[in-house]
């Protein structure tokens, strides 16, 4: 059995969720909407699915360049990953290297022959499952 896990995909404007089960299944929630930039918003919302589903351990999409080096998106993914752990220092929150998981999870919608809206209503909470899969999985080799 392996712990809970909230799998994150921060953009500006939206952040994926997803969750692992006790048996390393992944599963989708949401694909959370915040004004851009307003991380307060998405980082209290994050909060509160912590809380209703009662987990304390993050896996949260580092988006690095292709070359490994950070992007402006990837200190604002480190900006968030401080400010939750201000305000709950008992979380354990590990980022991943989410390089090409939007091109996986842009595949993955074209294989399901979703159309525009359902696409831009899935893929950050598809980027979610992928980037919480290979957290998982990496643990389960560990």
């Amino acid at each position: 059995m392996l712990n809970q896990v909230l799998g994150l995909d921060l953009g500006t404007t939206t952040i994926g969720i997803a969750y692992s089960d006790a048996f390393g299944f992944v599963h989708g929630i949401e694909t959370f909407r915040f004004d851009r930039n307003q991380y307060i918003v998405a980082r209290k919302h994050v909060l509160e699915v912590l809380d209703k589903m009662m987990i304390n351990e993050v896996a949260i999409g580092l988006p690095l360049h292709l070359s490994g080096e950070m992007s402006e998106m990837a200190n604002n993914v480190l900006r968030f990953r401080e400010d939750l752990l201000k305000e709950r220092p008992n979380l354990i929150i590990n980022t991943v290297d989410e390089r090409l998981t939007s091109v996986s999870a842009n595949n993955s919608i074209s294989e399901r022959g979703m159309n525009h809206k359902q696409r831009k209503d899935s893929v950050d909470r598809i980027a979610a499952c992928i980037i919480l899969d290979a957290y998982v999985r990496m643990k389960e080799r560990q």
